[in-house]
């Protein structure tokens, strides 16, 4: 029996201790960045990003700002809004799901579902996110926009790996069942 070996779709985000993924005005500020908290080993594992809409606009604006040390990656931006993306960017607007599904059986590497509230719950929905890491970062931010909204199930994970910080830091690697 041959088993297909399809890329696997990562959820890596960073979350406050109270499960939000932004600050009451949209502000990530509270994110560490002093060092590095195993991107680059990260980095090796993909070569294509998921990003959604507004995800995508905020890193339009921020420029060269908006990622820092990231190695150049495979961009799919999914919107149902937008008519035109940056060229080298491939622009997903329907049927996510069979495009997905497609995008995982290439070949190639894993693939970083690196941000969007809404595209996140869409994958998710669509049992299509393979795992899900998360760098808990010590603070509660009391407000703002929670990683997780208008799942339509449970969810149930198989912890894989953790790693403490000494600042404080704690980075939790989970497989969906």
């Amino acid at each position: 029996m041959i088993t297909e070996l399809m890329r696997k779709l990562i959820l890596q985000v960073a979350v406050s201790l109270d499960g939000l993924i932004e600050g009451p005005n949209g502000e990530f500020d509270w994110c560490f960045t002093d060092q590095d908290y195993g991107l680059k080993d990260f980095f090796k594992q993909i070569d294509t990003l998921f990003i959604g809409r507004k995800t995508y606009e905020l890193m339009l604006r921020m420029g060269e700002n908006a990622s820092p040390g990231f190695p150049k990656f495979r961009e799919y931006i999914f919107s149902r809004t937008l008519h035109k993306v940056k060229d080298d960017a491939v622009l997903i607007k329907e049927d996510i799901e069979s495009e997905v599904r497609k995008i995982k059986k290439e070949k190639g590497k894993d693939i970083w579902l690196f941000g969007g509230g809404s595209l996140t719950t869409s994958l998710m929905n669509l049992t299509l996110v393979d795992e899900i890491w998360l760098a808990v970062h010590p603070i509660v931010l009391g407000g703002g926009k929670p990683l997780f909204t208008d799942l339509k199930e449970r969810v149930e994970l198989k912890l894989m790996d953790t790693k403490t910080y000494s600042t404080g830091l704690v980075f939790l690697k989970y497989a969906i069942k």
